[in-house]
């Protein structure tokens, strides 16, 4: 063994058996527009996804588990030898698809828009304060009692039609119809919100 066979790992001399210690992972070279491991593609790619999902649902726990569930699905088969292009551009694919389940269970509604073009340039933007809190605020305000009442435990406090019913001390089909009525008073006030 040369003195400076340590310094090369995994890469033994021409005709040489490869020599290692058992369990040891094979160094190989990572070229530069590929990720080395799913941890890298995790930690370049989470923030920007968390901001899409935000962007999308508008309240951090269902975009904390919308990002989740877009690294569970695409665990499986995306293949880290593909290029970082390619590795966006699938888990964008992933993200509409979460997105739109996330959207089917919740709401019962079949659409989800994620701009492919529009999303994948903001993968690349520096994150940005979202108005949407001073916007959801302000629609709120504007709501008569009740209603903003129904759509705060519903959607920012994530509690269910029944959590919400008992909150209000209302039966749970009373709760049924002020959220219904809630979110099209709120509908027609965000039309007028710019």
């Amino acid at each position: 063994m040369t003195p400076d066979a340590g310094c090369r790992q995994g890469t033994p001399a021409p005709g040489e058996p490869e020599r290692r210690e058992p369990g040891t992972p094979r160094l190989r070279s990572v070229e530069p527009d590929r990720y080395p491991s799913w941890e890298a593609i995790y930690l370049d790619n989470v923030e920007r996804l968390y901001r899409i999902m935000y962007s999308k649902v508008g309240n951090r726990p269902d975009a904390e588990d919308l990002t989740a569930q877009i690294f569970q699905a695409a665990l499986g088969p995306l293949r880290t030898s593909a290029s970082i292009g390619e590795v966006r551009a699938y888990l964008l694919a992933t993200a509409r698809t979460v997105l739109a389940a996330h959207w089917r269970r919740r709401y019962a509604a079949e659409i989800t828009s994620i701009d492919v073009l529009g999303d994948r340039a903001q993968l690349d933007d520096p994150p940005s304060e979202s108005d949407a809190p001073r916007r959801t605020a302000a629609i709120i305000a504007a709501l008569p009692d009740r209603y903003g009442r129904i759509l705060e435990l519903r959607f920012l406090e994530s509690c269910s039609i029944r959590e919400a019913a008992h909150a209000m001390n209302i039966s749970l089909a009373n709760a049924k119809v002020l959220q219904h009525r809630a979110l099209r008073h709120a509908a027609a006030l965000f039309e007028g919100t710019p």
